[in-house]
């Protein structure tokens, strides 16, 4: 058994681009998705192009769930070396309207979800006796929060501070712990993200989308493949030196 990559969220954009870069890198990925279609055809295909990857539905949001995906995972993959909290939900809507059981569920999925990820996966490293890295998925939204965001906002800047405080914890275990903020990067979630600000602002989708081109420097919208190149770059030896740090893959929309 080799190493294991374990990725929430994995069966569709980010980060299932994730589980395709991580795996040519020589990880063994545990594809982890709510979505058991979408999940077990990533991990299929993995398998297809001659990968090791199984798939492993779970609700992140379940803290006995996801330390039950550790042991899963490690058992038939081999030892775990990355665990990326991926999985995310948005939705979009004023402030003062928001729906209490919409902003409860993104808390629980979002901020809770990244909490259990991060508490099982360095539970694992300490026992495993020699480090580890951890992922987070931030946003954008983490460092300048957006309007009719206020919840998922709120959660993202929830996430980089959790990243900062774990990767203090965590860094004499040789835990890394980092966290990466997309921008506007074309996903199904992103798609959802448009159609609701859109139809909130009195605008067609491709208007809501063109006017978002105006505010990225380099005059298009971010790939899951270009966030996944950071994702692997977390990953790797070549950040064994880095920790607590969050890095925006926003294409020049946000300087900090």
């Amino acid at each position: 058994m080799g190493k294991t990559a374990i990725i929430t969220g994995a069966g569709q954009g980010i980060g299932e681009a994730t589980a395709y870069r991580l795996a040519k890198d020589g990880f063994n990925i545990a594809v982890a998705d709510i979505n058991e279609q979408t999940v077990t055809q990533v991990a299929q295909n993995l398998r297809d192009q001659g990968f090791e990857a199984k798939a492993y539905i779970i609700d992140v949001s379940d803290r006995e769930a996801v330390f039950q995906l550790v042991e899963d995972a490690i058992n038939d993959l081999g030892e775990l070396a990355v665990f990326i909290n991926n999985a995310g939900v948005a939705f979009i809507d004023s402030v003062i309207d928001s729906d209490p059981d919409k902003i409860s569920r993104l808390f629980d999925v979002n901020l809770k979800g990244t909490y259990w990820g991060i508490q099982a996966a360095a539970t694992k490293f300490k026992a495993q006796g020699h480090g580890g890295r951890i992922i987070n998925a931030a946003s954008l939204a983490s460092v300048e929060a957006s309007a009719l965001q206020s919840a998922y906002s709120a959660s993202k800047f929830g996430i980089r501070g959790l990243t900062q405080s774990a990767a203090k914890e965590l860094a004499a275990d040789q835990i890394t712990v980092n966290s990466y903020s997309p921008g506007i990067v074309r996903t199904p979630l992103r798609d959802s993200i448009d159609a609701r600000t859109a139809e909130i602002k009195g605008l067609s989708v491709p208007e809501q989308q063109a006017n978002c081109l105006t505010e990225i420097g380099l005059g298009r919208e971010g790939t899951p493949a270009d966030v996944a190149e950071v994702i692997a770059w977390f990953a790797s030896p070549n950040a064994a030196y880095i920790t607590g740090q969050t890095m925006l893959v926003d294409g020049g929309m946000h300087f900090s």
